[in-house]
C-alpha cells in the first residue's frame, strides 16, 4: 500500500452506518489513506448529521451534491421538499459547524491524474477547477446560484450532446444525447456519482460510483491508487424511486 492512498466513496445520502461499514471493509486507516466522496452526502437517508460529523472526524474531503446545496438552501429559508431528511441537520446544536463545513466544499477538486465532481463536465470545458472557483465563492458567501447553468451541469447532468447540450427529460433523453463522459476528452480521470441508476462505472476516463445505497442497492468506494473497488450492501432500502 503507498504512504498516501485515495479513498473515494460514492453517494452516502445518510446512510451513516453503511460508511462506517464500507471504511471497516477498506480496513480504513487515516494515517496513510485520505477519504474523498463525490458529494450527496446528506438527504433521504437516516443520518445525515452523522455523515457530516464522521467526514469531519476523519478530516475528509468532498465535492458538493445537488442534495448538499438543498441543505444549504434549507439552512438559509428556502421551503422543504417532500422527502427530505434533512432535520436532524437543521436542528443540530451543531448544525452551525457542520453547515460552515459543508459550505467551503469545493464543486470540483483536482490532482494531476484526477477529477472528482458530483455529476458531470460540460466538454468544452478546459479548465472545470477555474468554471467552478467563482461558483464556490457564491456558495462560501451563503448565496447559492442555483439557475447557473455550470453549477446545474456540475450537480445535476447526467445525458448531454456533444455541444453539451442537456436533454429536458433524462428519463427519455432522446436522439443525439448520451451519457454526459461520451463527450469527454480530457486527459484525467473523471470520479463522478448523482447516477445510480446507472449504478457502477469503470471506463477509460471515468470511475462512477453511485451505486444507490439509499435506494436499498450498494455503497462504493474505489481506492486509486489500487484501481480497486469495494462496495458494502445498504441495510435496508431507506427511499422508494419517485
Amino acid at each position: 500500500m503507498t504512504a498516501n492512498e485515495r479513498v473515494f466513496v460514492g453517494d452516502i445520502q445518510g446512510c451513516a452506518d453503511e460508511l462506517d461499514a464500507l471504511l471497516d471493509e477498506i480496513g480504513f486507516d487515516p494515517q496513510r489513506q485520505s477519504l474523498f466522496a463525490v458529494g450527496d452526502l446528506v438527504n433521504r437517508g437516516p443520518d445525515s448529521a452523522r455523515v457530516l460529523r464522521r467526514m469531519i472526524e476523519l478530516d475528509a474531503e468532498s465535492v458538493l451534491g445537488n442534495h448538499d446545496l438543498h441543505l444549504l438552501a434549507r439552512a438559509a429559508g428556502a421551503p422543504a421538499r417532500p422527502r427530505d431528511t434533512l432535520d436532524d441537520v437543521l436542528a443540530a446544536a451543531d448544525a452551525p459547524r457542520l453547515l460552515h463545513w459543508l459550505r467551503h466544499r469545493p464543486l470540483v477538486r483536482g490532482w494531476d491524474d484526477l477529477l472528482l465532481v458530483h455529476a458531470g463536465l460540460h466538454p468544452a470545458w478546459d479548465d472545470p477547477e477555474g468554471v467552478a472557483r467563482p461558483l464556490e465563492s457564491e456558495i462560501q458567501a451563503n448565496r447559492i446560484p442555483d439557475r447557473n447553468p455550470g453549477l446545474q451541469f456540475l450537480t445535476r447532468v447526467r445525458h448531454c450532446n456533444a455541444d453539451g447540450e442537456r436533454p429536458e427529460n433524462e428519463e427519455e433523453a432522446g436522439q443525439g444525447f448520451q451519457p454526459w463522459d461520451r463527450f469527454y476528452c480530457g486527459d484525467r480521470i473523471v470520479v463522478f456519482g448523482h447516477w445510480s441508476q446507472r449504478g457502477r462505472v469503470e471506463g477509460a476516463k471515468v470511475r462512477g460510483l453511485d451505486t444507490g445505497c439509499v435506494w436499498g442497492g450498494e455503497l462504493t468506494a474505489w481506492i486509486a491508487e489500487e484501481d480497486r473497488f469495494v462496495a458494502v450492501p445498504a441495510r435496508r432500502r431507506y427511499c422508494d424511486f419517485d
